[in-house]
């Protein structure tokens, strides 16, 4: 079975379904102290002395001062939503069974479903009532209540989301509750310890131990590409999301939002978003309600080995810019196709995931400053940035995010595309890569694979006219003209 990403929600559709958790036992290690009252040579105090590692002893040998002091401040987060399918009489009878198991027989077969339960963890972050979590957790919920670690369970209202990060921040009314102060996530190096806090299937408060095993991480199945993820070894399932990361300081370092695993337990690799990325998301949603970032304009891609010889340049590293947008900041400001950026405002640009994260984290209108190696030369351009559209990233490769507007997610038509859904190698248009299923595309009947050729009788062949389209239309519904299995339908969305 291959291993996938996995957000870390737990749907009705499982919450019903017994569960088997298969633990995972971590080897410790015990660091070799002499006792107060026992003799030692001075070899044997030389060897101690020797495997040491610094900051480790005896006081490390428990972190319940830090999980007193942690655990007032992380909830568990309940929500409802509405059903998203009817089945009629004879449809989705496995799904049922699946779900209600023998009972499914004396059901009424036109029953419709039940109303829909997820979930996941929060951290407080304000004593007067503002909570952290991720966006997945509350995606599409009617109802959120937040049960605090005192048993108190109180509604919570959305203050804001983000799909590009998966956070949200809610707020309940209350004060005097215990706050999680925000850490420095770019202090955090691999190797420290960090504990996770949450609430794992259900079971009710966990706290386990692990450490940063890498950091800049980008798995790539969020709405938008802005990730720069911490991974950890420290256990966390599906109920774990939202819940906080924590370094031994008691300081929250970041959220936890994913796991990698073949199975959909824990195996040591978690994804927690860094603080450093929520405190810039949390003012935003608290001051603004949404987030607005810097844009740049270009599509960006990693520097392999063979493209830096390729490209004359002394390291791997860098983005390589493939393409630049008509008009964009990056145009205005003299940018290139096959330039390299290596520098990104006087910090060293490690990757391209590295310089779209600082983009985005820099306020749109502001000056910035760039070194792109060139033809071999070095040369540096300042631009001035754009706003970026909502669930846009500021350069990206595969299909843009059209969550926004449409509920979908599209690419270019490639001469490839097109020979394969039976129009003109040099037709225009956008592919339907992806179709939220609660989304207005899909109640009108768009799917995946479709090929939007027109939008309110107009060509369009960029996500940017796509949703500019669709924005100017408040009075009607958006009329699209698909390529559907080699015929042309009309079909409005509202």
């Amino acid at each position: 079975m291959n291993s996938r990403f996995i957000a870390l929600r737990q749907r009705a559709s499982r919450a019903s379904v017994a569960v088997v958790a298969a633990a995972l036992l971590g080897s410790g290690v015990t660091w070799g102290v002499m006792s107060a009252d026992a003799p030692a040579t001075a070899g044997q105090a030389a060897q101690v002395q020797a495997v040491r590692p610094p900051n480790v002893g005896a006081a490390a040998q428990s972190y319940a001062g830090v999980v007193k002091a942690v655990v007032p401040s992380v909830v568990t987060i309940r929500v409802e939503a509405k059903p998203r399918f009817s089945p009629t009489a004879g449809q989705d009878e496995d799904f049922f069974r699946r779900f209600f198991g023998d009972r499914f027989e004396g059901l009424p077969r036109n029953m419709p479903p039940p109303t829909r339960r997820g979930l996941g963890s929060g951290v407080i972050v304000s004593p007067d009532g503002n909570i952290l979590t991720n966006h997945h957790v509350i995606d599409g919920a009617e109802r959120v209540a937040v049960e605090l670690a005192d048993r108190r369970t109180l509604d919570a209202t959305v203050v804001g989301f983000d799909p590009a990060t998966d956070l949200a921040l809610l707020k309940v009314d209350a004060t005097g509750l215990a706050a999680l102060p925000l850490g420095d996530s770019d202090r955090v190096e691999v190797g420290d310890v960090v504990l996770a806090v949450g609430n794992p299937l259900g079971v009710g408060q966990t706290v386990t131990m692990g450490i940063v095993s890498a950091k800049g991480r980008s798995t790539g199945i969020g709405d938008g590409s802005y990730e720069d993820f911490l991974q950890t070894d420290a256990a966390i399932n599906q109920g774990n999301s939202g819940g906080a990361l924590v370094n031994t300081s008691g300081e929250l370092v970041g959220i936890n939002s994913q796991i990698l695993s073949p199975s959909g337990g824990n195996i040591g690799i978690g994804f927690a978003i860094p603080a450093n990325m929520i405190r810039h998301v949390m003012n935003e949603l608290r001051t603004e309600g949404r987030v607005r970032r810097g844009r740049l304009g270009v599509t960006i891609q990693p520097v392999t080995s063979e493209l830096a010889e390729s490209f004359g340049l002394k390291e791997v590293g860098g983005a390589l810019v493939s393409s630049v947008e008509r008009g964009s900041a990056a145009e205005r400001a003299g940018l290139e196709r096959g330039d390299v950026i290596v520098s990104f405002n006087r910090q060293r640009v490690e990757n391209y995931n590295a310089l779209r994260n600082r983009v985005a984290a820099t306020a749109p209108g502001s000056e910035v400053a760039f070194l792109v190696v060139r033809d071999g030369s070095e040369r540096t351009l300042t631009a001035k940035l754009d706003e970026a559209p909502a669930s846009r990233a500021a350069g990206d490769q595969g299909p843009a995010e059209d969550r926004a507007t449409l509920g979908i997610a599209v690419a270019p038509l490639t001469p490839e595309l097109a020979a394969e859904a039976g129009l003109p190698r040099d037709a225009r248009g956008l592919v339907v890569e992806e179709v939220r299923p609660d989304s207005r595309a899909a109640a009108a009947g768009v799917q995946r694979g479709d090929v939007i050729r027109e939008v309110n009788r107009t060509p369009v062949d960029s996500v940017d006219g796509l949703r500019a389209a669709a924005e100017r239309t408040t009075d009607r519904p958006v009329l699209l003209l698909l390529s559907r299995d080699g015929r042309d339908l009309f079909v409005p969305v509202r």
